[in-house]
């Protein structure tokens, strides 16, 4: 099979790179094709795996910006697409459907947001792509013939203990104390993050005050660049070594949706602080079924600071977590193993999981 799968993302180039290592050594010809993000290329450089940038440059965080970029993806994905001749595209992007729709060849939008987050790409993409891989919990609105549900959540695919074993000895690597927190800033320039408040300098100010007087060292992680006096923060490091950081930090606290669930599924207490809070089924069902996050809305920094506080006087604040953890993962598949499995036996497998005549139990395995 010839798959064509486009990242505009590192969360989504990590949801399809062990499933990219699988089907290729089954002897599958797979395309990646990525663009300009944050530290998506230095990730697929590190992996090894080839691929082609249609967007080397990236885009401006303006609408116009915005809109450009898409116009641009929408023709260098064609041209690369029209010359690879796929049998499967997947990916998120809305330009990934509109050309699938042109060439006539089926399109398989993966994501793990909700209709009402994403409204406006969903407009845009979901009209035209084939079918929409979501976790079960996701409510895609009005296209909810098109959605294929599955019990498990995108960072799964590189996060489960199947594929994902933390670096013992990453804080010597990198000089960080047995206890520390991670400060994660988003930079809050997606689509969807108009009008999205998150942490600012303010309440990133009392926040580092109270980690450090519980014995704790912060650090922050950053997608765009903050203020000079935060400079003694900044936590370097090889991106790819960023799960394996994340898993030995004592807590995170972030904006980031996308960590807030990483961190869940690895085991570290997590605080979110963002407008998103409330809105996200995937970390409500981590919040409210497993407890493995909080979400405090944008403005209550009164809570938040509570919060931080008394998670951080927690003695065993970890091994709480761990239990949780087991429990999820129990009730979870190993990802890469269903979408291996799911794009090698497409459309069968579709059809299949849309008539319900699927079992995943062979996805779920032993977590310990």
């Amino acid at each position: 099979m010839k798959v064509f799968y486009y990242a505009g993302h590192p969360a989504q180039f990590l949801f399809f790179k062990n499933a990219y290592s699988i089907l290729t050594e089954k002897g599958h010809d797979v395309c990646l094709a990525i663009k300009k993000k944050d530290v998506l290329e230095n990730l697929v450089q590190n992996s090894n795996i080839p691929y082609v940038n249609v967007l080397q440059k990236g885009r401006k965080n303006t609408k116009t910006g915005i809109i450009t970029g898409l116009i641009k993806r929408e023709w260098r994905l064609f041209c690369e697409i029209r010359k690879f001749r796929p049998d499967l595209i997947m990916g998120t992007d809305p330009a990934l459907a509109h050309v699938g729709k042109i060439l006539g060849i089926p399109v398989i939008t993966t994501l793990e947001d909700d209709y009402k987050v994403i409204k406006k790409l969903a407009k845009i993409t979901y009209p035209y792509t084939t079918n929409i891989l979501v976790p079960e919990v996701c409510d895609t609105g009005k296209y909810s013939t098109k959605k294929i549900g599955y019990p498990g959540y995108m960072k799964l695919a590189y996060l489960h203990p199947s594929v994902f074993q933390k670096e013992e000895g990453i804080e010597t690597k990198y000089g960080l104390t047995n206890k520390f927190v991670i400060i994660r800033l988003a930079s809050l320039t997606a689509h969807h993050d108009v009008g999205i408040k998150g942490i600012n300098d303010a309440v990133l100010d009392d926040l580092l005050n109270i980690i450090q007087a519980e014995g704790y060292t912060p650090w922050i992680s950053a997608e765009s660049s903050t203020s000079e006096k935060y400079s003694k923060y900044l936590l370097a490091i090889n991106p790819s070594d960023m799960h394996s950081v994340l898993a030995n930090a004592s807590m995170l606290i972030c904006d980031s949706q996308s960590m807030s669930v990483e961190a869940a599924i690895l085991g570290t207490p997590s605080i979110r602080y963002s407008s998103f809070v409330g809105r996200i089924s995937v970390l409500q069902e981590l919040e409210h079924r497993y407890n493995l996050t909080y979400g405090i809305q944008a403005g209550k920094e009164t809570l938040l600071l509570q919060k931080t506080k008394e998670l951080l006087n927690l003695a065993n604040l970890r091994d709480i977590f761990e239990e949780r953890r087991h429990k999820m993962l129990s009730e979870k598949i190993n990802v890469t193993g269903f979408l291996v499995w799911f794009i090698e036996n497409y459309p069968e497998s579709k059809n299949l999981m849309k008539n319900k005549n699927y079992s995943f139990q062979q996805f779920i395995t032993n977590n310990e």
